[in-house]
């Protein structure tokens, strides 16, 4: 009996651990996310030829008119192609992009993934580009985004993250991802950035030295995910990655709970995967090199989601509280009610400071009444991540 005690009580201690760090992680860069971003330079030295690469799969609703904003930048024309790489498009959706001033590539899969599209496309393209610029299929770039791309590539970096917003926010679900978003992106990238480390990838928004991305792409084989991979081998090997807080791209957000869990169910399965794959390679990089860029994002790929993160931080404070006042003194627990509580405020600051304010109205109030429904669906998602890495995941844009 006593052995078991000591076993439930290693438990605690080390469930109690991993939530108290995940807390302070998201506390230290949520302040640094509040110190002023620096202020960029457009001074262009070179105007860099720039390939928008813009995979899509069944996307008909929307790539017509994506194409077409894309079209739009102030950049230099001649220094700039729009891509499209379509795959399983209706013949109705080709004939329409045939009509625009812009280069289309078919591809066709047994499997369709988003890193075959991009491999394929780059085969045929000619290899005088600079930068590769991924968007998303239901992407909108200000239209001066290729241009502090490009300025950010004339202080030497050769990855680029912009600044992804939501570009509807027409259901509590859409508003509720697009905090959700913008909580990510004050922690994992412009607060990471002000502190010294790069910033995450996102998937979209992001550019890279063409000949690097074309040449790393091959190695990625990513069923779901293919940012992670990307991410993780570019910080192993000692690549800095940029962020632009003012380079914004718009992006559509998920509208309903069904779509919510397919999304999260993809991406939690990527982060367990890359996990497993990378933690030892990263441990020994951390010894060895003293990389903590590496080492810091795999330690990301296992830190709990911030819609998870609350939510059990509120329902495991609320039932040490619940059994302290049913039964005090309770000897149920080893941890005082007070350490989770301290947890959970931690916690509660970190979200506070790290969303921003333009979000502090009726509408986030009312969003936030479906933040049950989201934990839920999140939580029963770690059940169900059995296969999600075998096979795509689509996440259908253009539909209210």
């Amino acid at each position: 009996m006593h052995i078991l005690y000591n076993i439930l009580s290693a438990f605690e201690y080390l469930i109690y651990a991993y939530f108290l760090f995940a807390a302070v992680y998201i506390l230290i860069f949520g302040f640094g996310s509040l110190l002023p971003s620096p202020k960029s330079k457009l001074t262009i030295t070179k105007l860099r030829k720039v390939a928008v690469l813009i995979p899509g799969y069944k996307e008909d609703n929307v790539i017509v008119e994506v194409a077409k904003e894309a079209l739009k930048q102030n950049y230099n024309q001649a220094n700039y192609d729009v891509i499209i790489i379509a795959d399983s498009f209706q013949p109705e959706t080709i004939e329409e992009l045939k009509k625009l001033p812009i280069t289309l590539i078919e591809v066709t899969f047994d499997k369709s993934t988003k890193s075959k599209a991009l491999n394929k496309a780059m085969e045929q393209l000619p290899n005088d580009y600079d930068i590769a610029l991924i968007l998303d299929a239901d992407n909108v770039m200000a239209p001066d985004f290729i241009t502090k791309i490009n300025a950010a590539f004339d202080t030497g970096f050769l990855i680029v993250q912009g600044h992804r917003v939501a570009k509807n926010t027409n259901t509590a679900f859409a508003v509720l991802d697009a905090v959700s978003e913008e909580l990510n992106n004050s922690i994992f990238r412009k607060g990471h950035r002000a502190l010294g480390l790069s910033s995450a990838l996102i998937g979209s928004g992001m550019a890279f030295d063409y000949q690097l991305f074309k040449k790393r792409m091959l190695e990625i084989h990513a069923i779901g995910g293919f940012d992670k991979e990307l991410e993780l081998t570019f910080l192993r090997d000692g690549y800095k990655i940029e962020y632009l807080n003012n380079a914004l791209v718009y992006d559509e957000k998920v509208q309903k709970v069904e779509v919510f869990e397919n999304q999260r169910k993809r991406w939690l399965s990527a982060q367990f995967i890359y996990f497993g794959r990378f933690v030892l390679p990263g441990i020994k990089h951390l010894v060895t090199k003293g990389n903590i860029d590496f080492f810091d994002k795999v330690y990301q790929m296992i830190s709990p989601p911030r819609v998870l993160l609350i939510g059990l931080s509120t329902i495991i404070t609320t039932v040490y509280l619940a059994i302290d006042w049913l039964i005090s003194p309770s000897n149920i627990f080893v941890l005082p009610v007070a350490y989770w509580l301290i947890q959970w405020a931690i916690v509660i600051i970190a979200f506070v400071i790290s969303i921003p304010k333009q979000f502090y109205n009726t509408q986030t109030l009312k969003a936030l009444l479906t933040l049950p429904k989201a934990f839920t669906s999140m939580l029963l998602s770690l059940f169900k991540l059995k296969g999600a890495n075998k096979k795509f995941i689509h996440t259908q844009h253009g539909t209210n």
